[in-house]
């Protein structure tokens, strides 16, 4: 290899030395920390206490802050956050401010009892799920302000490292806590957590960027809401046939949201422990989620993101089916890896190709506002459709609720070749590079 090239090659990779790349990597953390506590955590915790299967689905709804986070992320990014803006500094500011009430959130969570009051806990992963989206909302715009744009890529890859962390912790680390010390003990630990996250932001500077922007925007009103809301949207819908995207964008991940939110129940009913839930699910599910990652992003570089689309959507459905097997067979810890294993790799490929597709939606005017916009509506499956999931599963039993998951694959499935055709794709003939 040329000097000079490994000379780049060095220079590129010292970027990761920086500090403020280390401490970015430690928000993420705190960012992907409490998903999986008002997710597939949550949903354990609800099953071992003999939560109903239909109120376990309907918990999903607890998580619509996800959903609907852009409505409040303009006050975030304009006003200041009384006291602690004046002593930190805007995007620091109200970073602290928001994860201080999600640990608190997280603790009240711990200490909620969903058999005796399912109302009280729900209420508790709404709050969690608020401060969780609304820390995300400042997160991201103080990594954006911390970072020039040559700096950008070395920051997206440190807060998704970051992510995938502290999804692991709150997923495989809270049942392995919850095993040696009960539920509450789980999520104060994991509220603790959290301090990591706020150590992260106290150790950078506030940034240059905007310190001065906080009230002009007022008097401009108009025309920020033209600009940041309407303009985006009637760009989408001339550039696109958006009622069938739109509808595309909902629909294709519904087979595998439904499987995802009954997931853990399902785990406890077929007597797995934590323990195992935690090594198999979570433990070597994320290894196989990187995995699938990897052979995604080789996928749409080959063969362009609608073909592995569909390559991706039919391996989802089909790893959605295995669970039925797994129903089947019961308390199997070897199927169940090979269950984890299909399920995992395809979500991870699947996962890979959907966020090519929707980023090339976008155009490079609005990247910002359009992708927040669809990505929002990428996430409806998870949070609305799938609430109904217990309710299927206790009326159709675990076989036939995988069965009818894999097949609510097939309404995506049949707008993609729709789209695929309007483009005059074929599924046989590879993309050319």
């Amino acid at each position: 290899m040329p000097k000079n090239l490994i000379q780049r090659w060095a220079s590129a990779a010292a970027v990761y030395k920086d500090r403020r790349i280390l401490a970015i990597l430690f928000m993420g953390f705190s960012s992907g920390l409490p998903l999986a506590l008002v997710g597939a955590t949550l949903g354990v915790r609800l099953a071992e206490e003999q939560v109903s299967l239909t109120t376990i689905g309907f918990f999903a709804l607890t998580g619509i802050a996800y959903n609907i986070k852009f409505l409040w992320a303009p006050v975030m990014d304009r006003s200041p956050f009384p006291f602690l803006t004046r002593q930190f500094g805007r995007r620091r500011g109200w970073a602290l401010a928001t994860q201080a009430a999600l640990i608190a959130a997280i603790i009240f969570l711990g200490n909620s009892d969903p058999f005796s009051s399912a109302g009280l806990t729900a209420l508790a992963a709404v709050l969690v799920a608020f401060c969780s989206a609304s820390q995300d909302i400042v997160i991201d715009a103080l990594r954006v302000d911390l970072l020039a744009e040559n700096e950008q890529g070395a920051g997206a890859a440190a807060t998704q490292f970051g992510w995938r962390i502290g999804a692991l912790v709150s997923g495989a680390g809270a049942l392995y806590a919850a095993s040696f010390g009960g539920w509450r003990f789980a999520y104060d630990l994991m509220a603790a957590f959290v301090l990591i996250g706020v150590a992260a932001v106290l150790s950078v500077a506030e940034p240059a960027r905007g310190r001065d922007e906080l009230t002009k925007h007022a008097r401009d009103f108009g025309e920020w809401l033209q600009h940041a809301v309407i303009d985006p949207f009637v760009d989408f819908m001339s550039r696109h046939p958006y009622v069938p995207i739109l509808l595309f964008v909902v629909l294709y991940k519904f087979g595998d949201a439904l499987t995802g939110v009954m997931s853990s129940p399902f785990y406890v009913a077929m007597g797995f422990t934590k323990i195992e839930i935690a090594n198999i699910s979570k433990i070597f599910g994320t290894i196989a989620t990187v995995l699938g990652v990897f052979f995604g992003g080789s996928l749409v570089y080959r063969l362009g993101a609608l073909r592995s689309l569909l390559i991706c959507g039919v391996a989802q459905m089909l790893s959605n089916a295995m669970f039925a097997v797994q129903a089947m067979a019961g308390h199997n810890p070897a199927l169940l890896i090979l269950t984890i294993g299909a399920e995992n790799i395809a979500g991870g490929m699947n996962a890979a190709a959907f966020v090519a597709y929707l980023s090339s939606l976008c155009n490079a005017s609005f990247t910002a506002t359009q992708y927040a916009l669809l990505s929002s509506l990428a996430a409806v499956p998870r949070t609305f459709l799938s609430s109904f999931g217990g309710w299927l599963a206790e009326h159709l039993g675990w076989m036939h609720f995988f069965l009818t998951s894999a097949a609510a694959a097939i309404p995506g499935l049949a707008l993609l070749l729709w789209l695929m055709r309007r483009q005059g794709l074929s599924a046989l003939v590879p993309a050319r590079h």
